[in-house]
């Protein structure tokens, strides 16, 4: 067991360093590394999204390093809480048909044996709109209220 290793089973927060720098560096191999091969990546609020293992992590994680080739994580807090890692994140880059890419939103990480055994995706892009009221409206189908 490497002293790496040692670290991330004793600060599971180290981890998420590692996984923040996989995707900076866009090491498809690193960022497999992090994961338990047989995880369980979640999205709430996406039910169909969810999947199991390896396989599709890597083709996902393909496909955002192909279209956002300059792809940056910024890790904006990290909270530990036991085997469980809260992490709150900002990904963006520049898509390669020139379109600004950005999201923003906060993942939640089980981690076991120095890798993450699950994890709960609370990701979205980055819209601009035009505002709190106009969102919520949108959001409960109302009309505008003085």
């Amino acid at each position: 067991m490497t002293t790496e290793d040692v670290q991330i089973r004793s600060n599971p927060t180290a981890l998420i360093g590692r996984l923040q720098q996989a995707i900076n560096d866009h090491d498809l191999d690193a960022l497999t590394a992090c994961f338990d091969p047989n995880y369980h990546s979640e999205f709430p609020a996406h039910p169909d999204r969810a999947f199991r293992g390896h396989e599709q992590m890597r083709k996902n994680w393909m496909q955002i390093f192909a279209a956002v080739p300059d792809i940056e994580a910024a890790l904006l807090r990290c909270v530990p809480d036991g085997d469980t890692v809260w992490a709150e994140w900002e990904w963006k880059g520049t898509r390669t048909d020139g379109i600004p890419f950005a999201q923003r939103g906060v993942t939640i990480q089980g981690v076991r044996r120095g890798r993450i055994s699950w994890v709960r995706l609370y990701m979205e892009p980055v819209q601009r709109g035009t505002g709190t009221d106009a969102a919520v409206r949108q959001s409960v189908g109302g009309r505008e209220t003085t």
